[in-house]
């Protein structure tokens, strides 16, 4: 099957061709032909498997074959859990209707809203925005949504896990009812249906199966590195190699933080990347990585959602993910377009497992090999039966145990507080009260978490 058989525009077809593109995917033959005929839908399909073309061009050539309802109304809005993803997929809408009379805007958070506004005055047809900042827009009444006529949820399951469900219900409470709702989501957990059903009429269900395998030009390698010590091995793999350009993944945004100082105090232009920086910052990282004047960029899985950099050559989990097929995407931002590409595990003890589960969904053995030795870099004495190196390592940065259950980076932000100890007679049940007045209000911040000084764990959501 190619595009020319799917019934689409040729003004959409000149932009396919003039992409490079010449048949659709798995994703893209399903979902193309049923949004066009005006069902909602319900997709499971991963980043990577072309599924953004997969809403927009319906989405563009229905919006063009349609008049508008009134000048300057926005008449279709998608919904992305990053800043990086909603830019990826406005630059999308734009590059394939560059020949159609339709515009299109992105407003997101962590920069100035003003230029948005004014962007929003002009008009747009198609607005891309992650959920927080469109509610800010909302209510400083500088966006109507009264008129979308297709509403998107793009990677619904990460917008959950990030703690946007509620805001997502507030989205679809100022939409019209009659409208069409395309759903895509890499899991269809049960809350993700539940979602579904309260927004969609009928949808079609669309499953193309999560991709499980890697790119033949990347090679795979696992070392065996003890968690206190991959930072200087990290450091010996990259200088000893002549690396030049490397994307490092961890699992949360502090350990990000953690490993480009270190790589910034042993002479290696380093960069961090996740969403706790502001979108400038993230913005800036990412060109000077490009344009080489940054040798390595850490980043977390969340903030990687949506970058696009050409001729990768080396991919390094610094930390291996928690869920297997995070692996395959991470690994896959090297050896694109026939080029060859090195992907690097550093696994310490307490991940074995985790590399079981990859190689189990790979259906293969990744390769071991013995870490280069770092002098000066010795592993400590063997912990004790109720700790590990790496539980060791997170408690002196402030973590709590790895998150079990697939998450975006959610955990990142949790932190470890010793427990007040009680004095004799002073146990949890016979604990004296305290007098009024020291009573504090408990803490009414949107992320969650203990008032300031109070002990405990807090456990907080991180956004977009």
């Amino acid at each position: 099957m190619n595009f020319d058989s799917m019934n689409l525009d040729d003004a959409l077809l000149r932009a396919i061709a003039s992409l490079g593109y010449t048949s659709p995917t798995p994703i893209q033959q399903q979902a193309i032909p049923v949004i066009l005929s005006g069902r909602d839908i319900l997709a499971r399909a991963q980043t990577g498997t072309g599924k953004t073309a997969a809403f927009t061009l319906p989405l563009l050539q229905t919006l063009s074959g349609r008049p508008a309802k009134g000048a300057k109304r926005v008449r279709a809005l998608v919904l992305a859990p990053t800043r990086e993803l909603a830019m990826q997929v406005c630059d999308s809408v734009r590059d394939y209707g560059r020949r159609l009379p339709l515009r299109s805007s992105v407003i997101f958070g962590g920069v100035k809203i003003g230029p948005q506004i004014e962007h929003l005055r002009r008009g747009a047809d198609i607005v891309v925005a992650t959920p927080g900042r469109l509610l800010d827009h909302v209510s400083q009444r500088t966006i109507d949504l009264s008129a979308v006529e297709i509403l998107v949820l793009d990677e619904a399951d990460r917008m959950l896990d990030m703690g946007f469900i509620h805001d997502i219900r507030r989205v679809i409470g100022l939409l019209p009812k009659a409208r069409q709702t395309l759903l895509f989501s890499a899991t269809l957990s049960s809350e993700i249906r539940k979602l579904a059903a309260t927004m969609q009429r009928d949808p079609v269900h669309i499953d193309v199966k999560p991709e499980t395998t890697t790119a033949e030009g990347v090679s795979q390698l696992a070392y065996a590195v003890p968690a206190d010590i991959k930072r200087p091995v990290l450091s010996k793999l990259i200088r000893d190699g002549g690396w030049r350009q490397v994307l490092v993944f961890t699992r949360t945004k502090h350990r990000a933080n953690r490993v480009a100082r270190h790589l910034e105090d042993d002479g290696i232009a380093s960069a961090a990347i996740h969403g706790n920086k502001s979108q400038n910052a993230r913005t800036r990282a990412l060109a000077d990585f490009k344009a080489g004047r940054v040798r390595v960029l850490v980043a977390t899985d969340i903030a990687a959602r949506g970058l696009d950099i050409e001729q990768l050559p080396h991919v390094v989990n610094f930390e291996l993910p928690n869920v297997p097929e995070d692996y395959v995407h991470r690994i896959g931002r090297t050896g694109r377009a026939g080029m060859t590409g090195e992907a690097v595990s550093l696994v310490a003890p307490d991940e074995q497992g985790y590399l079981r589960d990859i190689e189990r969904l790979l259906g293969t053995k990744v390769p071991r090999a013995q870490a280069p030795v770092v002098e000066g870099a010795e592993p400590r004495s063997a912990p004790g039966p109720r700790t590990t190196p790496a539980r060791d390592e997170r408690r002196r940065e402030g973590q709590g145990r790895p998150p079990r259950a697939r998450g975006g980076e959610s955990g990142d932000s949790r932190t470890f507080e010793g427990r007040r100890e009680n004095k004799p007679g002073q146990g949890r049940r016979n604990r004296p009260a305290e007098p009024a007045s020291r009573h504090k209000p408990r803490s009414s911040h949107r992320a969650g978490g203990n008032p300031a000084g109070k002990p405990g764990r807090a456990r907080r959501r991180s956004a977009s």
